[in-house]
């Protein structure tokens, strides 16, 4: 090996050390003092999005609807202690195969106070990234996970012109606009390289985008969704590339705490209807096993107005349930939905049962099919669903 070959690989060397001691640094901060004899051991939904006073201490909490500026608020809001950009979607080739992706940024503030350092490797936030991709007529699911501080064009995010990235995963927008949106990830043996388009406007969520999650003041967050972006572009998995069209879902949202003590976790469903109405709704589960009553959504009707939901104008019955093989979690799997006011009875079924990711935090989240009744009509449809806290 040469000399220089030699530097490289010793630099790469102290990257990795470094990067390792990092992780275990935020591992630590984030169980708050509580033991890990695991390594692999994920750390609970609670414990991220649980406020502890000694934690947040120094950032801002989300207590009052404040007014979205765009394209300002589609970059990062570092005086939260997290946010989050999240892609879902389900495409299909043009012989009719079936995929789903998630492709998720999560951006977490170490510590409110600006870098007090001349290190380039300082920086008080860092970035997590999860990209999945489901192969239905395979029955395949793939799930992969990053990390990097924000620091050296490692990870960031910025909203003119909108980018945020880890490594070469990254959601790119077009000068100072979000849209034509470029989605692209690829691990190993598997890609994807999507363009999305706006589709349908924003639609600000809970109290005109302030989305409270329990009694605690300040447990909410600001969230705002895009619920209908059609998408082209292409998915690679082993050598095959294939051309795809479909449709896609960002949700995002920042805040400093969300779950109250009290609170396990939650149920989250995003579904697109072949009528052109959308529906978001989040359930959220009390550690006793009850409903809490901060659980809400939004229906999107056919020209983008918005239709809120409360925890009692939503029924969620769970049909059927499904164990992991690999973490013997047990997991929901197939709900029927029922909306009585609007006369809407949904069936949705998980398109394979596997879609858990196995990671830091261990959760469900797949592509799901929607089959039921608007009124007398039938209606179909496509979404995702979100299973967070069944650890």
């Amino acid at each position: 090996m040469t000399d220089s070959g030699r530097t490289t690989r010793f630099a790469w060397g102290v990257v990795i050390v470094a990067l390792a001691l990092f992780l275990l640094t935020v591992w630590l901060m984030q169980t708050r003092d509580r033991a890990v004899s695991r390594r692999d051991a994920p750390m609970s939904v609670s414990d991220v999005m649980g406020g502890a006073a000694s934690a947040d201490a120094g950032f801002r909490r989300v207590t009052v609807p404040r007014p979205f500026v765009f394209p300002a608020d589609h970059g990062p809001h570092p005086e939260y202690k997290h946010e989050w950009w999240y892609f879902t979607g389900n495409l299909k080739s043009a012989n009719g195969r079936l995929f789903g992706f998630q492709v998720t940024f999560f951006r977490i503030a170490l510590t409110p106070d600006p870098v007090n350092s001349e290190s380039a490797w300082a920086a008080n936030q860092f970035y997590m990234a999860h990209f999945a991709l489901t192969d239905v007529a395979n029955r395949r699911f793939y799930a992969y996970e990053r990390f990097a501080r924000a620091a050296l064009d490692l990870a960031g995010a910025q909203s003119q012109p909108f980018r945020v990235w880890l490594e070469d995963w990254q959601a790119t927008g077009n000068d100072n606009e979000m849209f034509p949106l470029r989605l692209k990830a690829a691990e190993q043996d598997v890609a994807l390289d999507l363009n999305l388009q706006q589709g349908k406007n924003i639609v600000p969520q809970g109290d005109n985008g302030m989305s409270r999650k329990s009694s605690m003041p300040g447990n909410a967050s600001y969230y705002y969704s895009l619920t209908r972006m059609p998408v082209s572009g292409a998915a690679r998995i082993d050598d095959v590339t294939v051309p795809v069209n479909g449709s896609a879902w960002m949700d995002r949202e920042w805040s400093t705490s969300a779950l109250g003590r009290e609170q396990a976790g939650w149920d989250w469903f995003a579904l697109q209807l072949d009528d052109q109405r959308e529906i978001m709704f989040y359930r959220l589960r009390n550690k006793d096993g009850t409903i809490d009553e901060h659980s809400g959504g939004s229906l999107v009707m056919q020209d983008g107005t918005k239709q809120t939901l409360n925890a009692d104008d939503v029924v969620i019955d769970v049909r059927e349930h499904w164990r992991s093989p690999k973490t013997s979690i047990r997991y929901p799997s197939g709900w029927r939905l029922t909306i009585p006011a609007q006369s809407l009875t949904l069936d949705i079924e998980p398109v394979i049962k596997n879609q858990e990711l196995d990671l830091s935090v261990r959760y469900w989240e797949g592509a799901v099919s929607v089959t039921g009744d608007a009124g007398d009509k039938p209606v179909t449809g496509v979404g995702y669903v979100e299973l967070a806290g069944y650890e």
